[in-house]
């Protein structure tokens, strides 16, 4: 993953979608090396964001 991208997507998950930091650090330690849409979908499998959560995380993606 992008160093600044995947940072940013981390501070939007945190700061917008309120996702706690131990549901972030599961899914990071589950796809270390993957892209930030394959870590959203992470995140999703794993239980740690709704569908809805899911479809901000990819309209924030296309704005960044």
């Amino acid at each position: 993953m992008q160093f600044t991208k995947q940072a940013k997507l981390i501070q939007f998950l945190k700061n917008e979608l309120l996702i706690p930091q131990n549901s972030i650090s599961l899914a990071l330690r589950q796809s270390p090396d993957l892209g930030v849409n394959t870590f959203a979908m992470v995140l999703l499998q794993y239980g740690l964001i709704t569908l809805e959560q899911l479809d901000k995380i990819f309209d924030w993606l296309e704005t960044v």
